[in-house]
């Protein structure tokens, strides 16, 4: 099994490598000391090395495989281009509840499919090409950065010296230490986009956002996908929004094992692989063509002489940073996947700008006071914000959950899309928005909105205010704020507004 993430006679990946890896890319002379050196050319680091070196700061940016990390190479861009496809093909298939003619995605267009996602990601490779980055004055040292020091690194046989530095080393995929599996082989979201023949049949260990979001993607052009989680899927999430992505995947044909743990893997007939499977204390055996594995992240900690910084930090939960995302160094701190709970490329550049901030400018920003929103990317999409309402409980709070559901929405109607729901969680008594789930073909546009208003203390009251295009399927979150406005029409004050109305005729 290959573990480059790129194909090396495709004209796209070498475009691509040409761009954030080339071969002929020669280092630059060290400056005598560096404002900041950044580890790691993933968001966190991308971010926080463009800013210093707006900012007029001498900025080195050491990265030692790929520009543009997990992101650009083997996440969001080429998972999202596969899924917009995907859908798509779908839409085709069901093409005859809005009139028309089906027209199904054949086995043959997966190539295609993929040729596609390759020329995008090129196309995205630009904003985070070596070239970009030298350009804008910021020293891009290619090769593998490890600490000397406290206040030293060497890279390429060179070494830099520095007054902060930034640990942005992200994280990688969790290899799963499950008999036969290595022997058999495996994929995993950084070589999954290397296939260009679809397979008949993926299984797919792992029902968190990689695992529902890929096996939703596979089996939309043409492949039987099975699921084998060792709870229900999406565990983090809203229990109805999985039940919702739980009757979607029956619906597309996603078989779904529950309560289930591969035990071992071998070599099945006609070069199949056979898994051996606990499903709910009983075994069972699954052939299949490809595994994909997203059983979760581990972030990049080895190897990067992190003791002779004095920087602590854990093989599991990564450096060890303070709420201002400070190392146990105070000249070094550490933003992104290698030391935060939130792996999200939008968590990683808000992280960024915090560390820019407190290691440049002796700033205080908190990592703790963002609010932070995210989403899966399935179909229908699940965007959350803010606390679950088992969390607030346990907390002691009291609180109310307003609901609407996006089958009364006009707009979900007339685009077939009535699957979802918006509910919005507020402190009891009062419009202060807590959290909130949003379940709808366009979860992750529509939860800003929300996001918006709790950065801005904006109660939920307030949101009934906004006018809202009609027909928009946003327009359910003004309906969610109606609900509230409506629960504060109390008894008293109903009967004194009929009232006031009745002296008026």
């Amino acid at each position: 099994m290959s573990m480059s993430p790129f194909l090396p006679g495709n004209i796209h990946d070498q475009k691509l490598v040409s761009n954030i890896f080339p071969a002929d890319w020669v280092n630059p002379t060290p400056e005598p000391m560096y404002n900041l050196v950044v580890v790691g050319a993933g968001t966190a680091g991308l971010i926080s090395a463009i800013a210093t070196a707006t900012l007029g700061g001498k900025v080195a940016l050491i990265e030692r495989q790929s520009m543009g990390g997990d992101c650009l190479n083997v996440g969001c861009v080429p998972s999202k281009s596969l899924i917009r496809a995907a859908r798509l093909a779908a839409e085709m298939r069901d093409a005859a509840s809005f009139g028309l003619t089906p027209a199904p995605v054949g086995r043959e267009d997966f190539p295609q499919i993929m040729e596609r996602m390759r020329r995008i990601r090129v196309e995205v490779s630009k904003n985070d090409s070596v070239q970009r980055y030298a350009g804008a004055g910021v020293h891009v040292f290619l090769g593998e950065g490890v600490f000397t020091g406290p206040g030293t690194v060497a890279v390429g046989g060179a070494e830099l010296r520095f007054r902060k530095a930034v640990v942005a080393t992200g994280a990688r995929a969790v290899r799963p230490d499950i008999p036969g599996l290595e022997g058999v082989g495996f994929l995993t979201n950084e070589t999954v986009f290397n296939l260009t023949k679809l397979p008949n049949h993926l299984l797919v260990i792992g029902g968190g956002p990689i695992g529902c979001e890929l096996a939703q993607a596979f089996r939309r052009v043409g492949a039987e996908v099975t699921i084998v989680q060792s709870s229900h899927f999406l565990p983090r999430e809203d229990e109805d929004a999985s039940a919702i992505l739980a009757e979607v995947f029956q619906h597309e044909g996603i078989r779904v094992l529950l309560h289930t743990k591969p035990l071992g893997f071998e070599h099945g007939e006609s070069g199949r692989k056979r898994v051996v499977l606990d499903h709910d204390g009983e075994t069972m055996v699954v052939e299949t063509d490809e595994i994909l594995v997203g059983a979760g992240r581990a972030p990049n900690v080895q190897g990067l002489g992190l003791e002779a910084a004095g920087v602590e930090y854990d093989a599991r939960k990564g450096v060890s940073v303070n709420d201002h995302l400070q190392t146990t160094n105070r000249n070094i701190y550490a933003a992104g996947d290698c030391c935060m709970g939130w792996k999200f490329t939008h968590a990683a550049d808000a992280a960024a700008q915090i560390v820019v901030q407190n290691a440049l400018f002796k700033g205080r920003k908190k990592l703790s006071s963002l609010t932070m929103p995210w989403c899966t990317y399935t179909s229908p999409e699940i965007a959350h914000v803010g606390m679950y309402e088992g969390e607030a409980r346990s907390m002691g709070l009291a609180v109310d959950v307003f609901k609407v559901n996006m089958d009364e929405i006009d707009r979900a109607l007339t685009d077939g899309e009535g699957q979802g729901f918006v509910k919005v969680m507020v402190r009891k008594g009062t419009g202060r928005i807590l959290g909130a789930t949003i379940v709808s073909t366009h979860a992750g546009e529509m939860i800003s909105e929300i996001t918006t208003a709790m950065v801005s203390g904006a109660g939920l009251g307030q949101l009934a205010k906004v006018i809202h295009p009609y027909p928009t399927q946003a327009d359910a979150i003004r309906r969610v704020a109606g609900l509230y406005n409506k629960s504060r029409l109390t008894p008293l004050l109903s009967k004194t507004l009929k009232w006031w109305l009745k002296i008026q005729r």
